[in-house]
């Protein structure tokens, strides 16, 4: 016992440096983020003044900070709910043997390798609201009238939403296809025996099954969705007006192009904390289903 414990303490030395690097990566940044969010911090001068919480009224008195957050949410709430009802169909069709299995995946897998920024430009060109933008050129053939796809308000949200769900569907696809395969043959052999339809088989066996793989699916397109920051600005800047505004861009802008760190440091911490509860909520809940489903 005594050795097994002397073990333990010698290999508890090797998280040292892990902590190190994560105390001055991670902590330490976060500890200054806070002081700099109660401050009057430019960014350039090393004299500044403690102000109190002067800036956290600010962030939710400002309209384009509410705007920010609104979209963000709402961004984040739709791409993991599209994504999650395209994904599990599809990885269920490409989970089976036809002939084209491999170029399929491979096609489906393909919008997630560019970045997102790229991407972005692109469908900026297709969706370009003029008569000149690729889509509504093809459209125009046949005698539609130019979408405003990303100078209309809430067609700029959808088509961003849209997007995003075509550029990381396929990798979530991969997601489910990956814990597809990991479901013994046996339980779907004894649910045909038993006389079970193919719904049946889904809800009573698929579904429950794939409860750790939707955990981490939706972990991940929830912390993604709301960080993010590249695929808006390349497609709209976070126009029309602050309709696609998301809390990141905020965060740059009234940090660095405008100079205002106290601001956006308060930004910052205030939405460090939202993450932080709907992760902690996300993982309580998605825990719960998995024990529930098995």
């Amino acid at each position: 016992m005594f050795k097994t414990s002397a073990m333990n303490r010698q290999f508890s030395y090797f998280l040292i440096p892990i902590l190190l690097v994560y105390g001055v990566l991670t902590l330490y940044p976060l500890v200054q983020s806070f002081v700099y969010s109660i401050s009057d911090f430019n960014g350039y001068s090393l004299d500044y003044n403690l102000i109190g919480f002067s800036n956290y009224l600010k962030v939710f008195n400002d309209s384009s900070m509410a705007s920010a957050l609104q979209y963000t949410i709402l961004y984040t709430i739709g791409v993991t709910f599209l994504i999650t009802c395209c994904a599990i169909p599809l990885a269920i069709i490409c989970d089976k043997k036809f002939f084209g299995n491999n170029f399929v995946r491979s096609a489906l897998f393909f919008p997630s390798v560019p970045s997102a920024l790229l991407l972005g430009f692109v469908w900026g060109f297709l969706l370009n609201p003029l008569g000149t933008g690729v889509i509504n050129s093809v459209i125009g053939q046949i005698g539609v009238a130019p979408i405003k796809w990303l100078s209309d308000p809430i067609l700029a949200r959808i088509s961003t939403i849209l997007v995003a769900v075509w550029q990381q569907t396929g990798y979530h696809t991969l997601i489910y296809i990956a814990y597809l395969q990991s479901i013994p043959e046996d339980f779907y052999e004894a649910a045909e025996i038993e006389g079970a339809n193919k719904l049946q088989i889904f809800f009573h066996i698929t579904l429950p099954q794939l409860a750790p793989a939707m955990t981490v699916s939706v972990m991940l397109l929830l912390t993604g969705g709301l960080k993010v920051y590249d695929l808006p600005f390349s497609l709209t800047s976070g126009g029309p007006g602050f309709s696609t505004y998301t809390v990141t861009q905020a965060i740059i802008q009234r940090g660095i192009s405008e100079g205002d760190y106290g601001l956006a440091s308060a930004l910052s911490i205030v939405f460090f904390l939202i993450v932080l509860v709907i992760t902690v909520v996300q993982q309580l809940l998605m825990g719960r289903r998995e024990t529930r489903l098995r």
